[in-house]
C-alpha cells in the first residue's frame, strides 16, 4: 500500500511537470502562432494549415473620421474590435490613388484590428494625388497627434505608427521631431525609403545609383516625373501633360484590382499622347513606352531638386528615438532594399534608436510572394512578433 501511494505521488508529480512544460511552451509558442495566423491570413498562404490554428479573430466595427491636420481635415477610417485588447495602431498607406476604401488597405486594416488592435487608417491626401511632398510629412505627425491625444484611442497616450512605401520613409521623418518624441510606441516601416534622392537616382538607372536584383520598376520613375513636369515643359503645356500621366498612374493603381478599368485607362494615356505638343508628347511616349532609360536621362539631373528637402527623407533628417522595425522585399524594384538597409545604419548610428532589420524574399514592393522556404517564413514569423511585442511596450 505504502508503494503504491508512493507510486501515485510520483504520477501526479510526473503530470505536474508536463503540464507546467506544456503551459510554458502555450505561453511562449502563443505570440508566435498569432503572427503566423495574421501572416497567412493577410497573404492567403496556406489556408488548409491557417484552419486549425487556435487563434482567435475578433469582430471588427469601422467608423469614418475626419482628421484636423495644419493643411487641412483628412478623412480616416477606424478599425475597432470588440473587446479591443491591443495596441492603437496609426496606419499611412503609399501612393496610390485608393482612399479608405481601397480593397487591400482595407483588408490589411481589418484583419489587424481583428486581433485586438484599434487601427486608424489613414491615406494621405498628396500620396494619392501621386505627390511625395513635406506636407505629407506634416500630416503624419498632425494626424499621429492627435490620436495620441484621443484617450479613447490610445488609453496611455502613445500609438504606434506604420508606414507603407513611400509614407514609410516620411513617417520616420516625423518620429524623429520632438512633437511626437512621447507619443510612439514603435514604428513599422514596409518598403520605406533612406534618401529619397538616391532612390530617384537608382529609378532613372543614373551612374552610381544602388543596385538590386531586378531593373527599376517604371511606375516610380513615372512618379517621379509628374512631381518634374513644371521644370522639363513650357508653362502652358503643364496642365496637359500632368493629366496625362495621372491617368497612366491610375491605370497602374489599377492593374492589380481591376484589369479591365486598368486597360481602359492606359488606352486613354496612349491617346492623349497624340494630342500632346513638343516636348511633352516625347515625354508621354517614354512613359506609355515604360522606357525607363530614356525617362531616367531626363530625370537623374533633377534628383536634388526633386527629392531633396529634409522632410522628405529620414537619413537627412533627425532620427527617432523609439523603436523602428524595417521591414523590406529583397528584391523591391521600386524603392531598393538597400534602403532599409542604409536606414538601419543611420538609425543606428544616432546611438539612441534600437532597429530591427529584416530583408526578405516573401515580399515584392509591399506585397506578399509566394513562399520560397521554411526559413524564410519562421524569420517573417519571428520579425513579426518582435514587432507586436514593439507596439504592445511602450518605452
Amino acid at each position: 500500500m505504502t508503494g503504491m501511494r508512493a507510486r501515485g505521488k510520483r504520477l501526479w508529480r510526473v503530470v505536474l511537470v508536463l503540464a507546467a512544460a506544456f503551459a510554458l511552451v502555450a505561453w511562449w509558442a502563443t505570440p508566435y502562432v498569432n503572427s503566423a495566423a495574421l501572416l497567412m491570413d493577410m497573404t492567403g498562404a496556406a489556408p488548409g494549415v491557417r484552419r486549425w490554428l487556435p487563434v482567435r479573430v475578433r469582430d471588427v466595427s469601422t467608423r469614418d473620421l475626419i482628421v484636423p491636420t495644419r493643411h487641412g481635415d483628412v478623412p480616416a477610417r477606424l478599425y475597432r474590435a470588440n473587446p479591443s485588447a491591443g495596441p492603437t495602431l496609426v496606419i499611412f498607406p503609399g501612393v496610390h490613388g485608393g482612399g479608405v476604401d481601397e480593397p487591400r488597405l482595407v483588408a490589411l486594416s481589418r484583419r489587424i484590428a481583428a486581433t485586438g488592435a484599434v487601427v486608424l487608417s489613414v491615406p494621405l491626401p498628396d500620396l494619392r494625388r501621386y505627390h511625395v511632398t513635406p506636407r505629407s510629412t506634416d500630416m503624419i505627425e498632425d494626424v499621429t497627434l492627435w490620436a495620441a491625444a484621443d484617450r479613447d484611442l490610445a488609453p496611455q497616450g502613445r500609438v504606434g505608427v506604420v508606414g507603407v512605401s513611400f509614407a514609410g520613409g516620411l513617417a520616420l521623418v516625423a518620429a524623429g521631431r520632438p512633437g511626437l518624441a512621447t507619443k510612439l510606441t514603435a514604428v513599422f516601416a514596409l518598403g520605406a525609403h533612406s534618401d529619397l534622392p538616391r532612390v530617384i537616382r537608382y529609378l532613372c538607372l543614373a551612374d552610381g545609383a544602388p543596385k538590386t536584383l531586378a531593373p527599376p520598376h517604371d511606375y516610380g520613375v513615372v512618379l517621379m516625373l509628374r512631381s518634374s513636369v513644371a521644370k522639363l515643359v513650357p508653362a502652358d503645356q503643364v496642365a496637359s501633360l500632368d493629366a496625362a500621366i495621372v491617368t497612366f498612374l491610375d491605370a497602374s493603381s489599377a492593374e492589380t484590382m481591376d484589369k479591365a478599368q486598368s486597360a481602359r485607362l492606359f488606352a486613354d494615356a496612349r491617346a492623349a499622347e497624340l494630342t500632346l505638343p513638343e516636348p511633352s508628347r516625347t515625354l508621354m511616349h517614354g512613359v506609355n513606352e515604360r522606357d525607363v532609360r530614356a525617362l531616367g536621362r531626363v530625370l537623374a539631373p533633377l534628383a536634388e531638386d526633386i527629392g531633396g528637402a529634409a522632410a522628405l527623407s529620414p537619413a537627412r533628417s533627425p532620427a527617432t528615438h523609439v523603436p523602428v522595425f524595417l521591414l523590406h522585399g529583397s528584391d523591391d524594384n521600386v524603392i531598393p532594399s538597400s534602403e532599409s538597409t542604409e536606414l538601419a545604419h543611420y538609425l543606428a548610428g544616432s546611438g539612441n534608436t534600437q532597429v530591427d532589420l529584416l530583408l526578405t524574399p516573401l515580399l515584392s514592393h509591399a506585397a506578399a510572394k509566394p513562399a520560397s522556404g521554411a526559413g524564410d517564413l519562421w524569420r517573417l514569423v519571428s520579425f513579426w512578433t518582435r514587432l507586436w511585442t514593439g507596439f504592445e511596450n511602450a518605452p
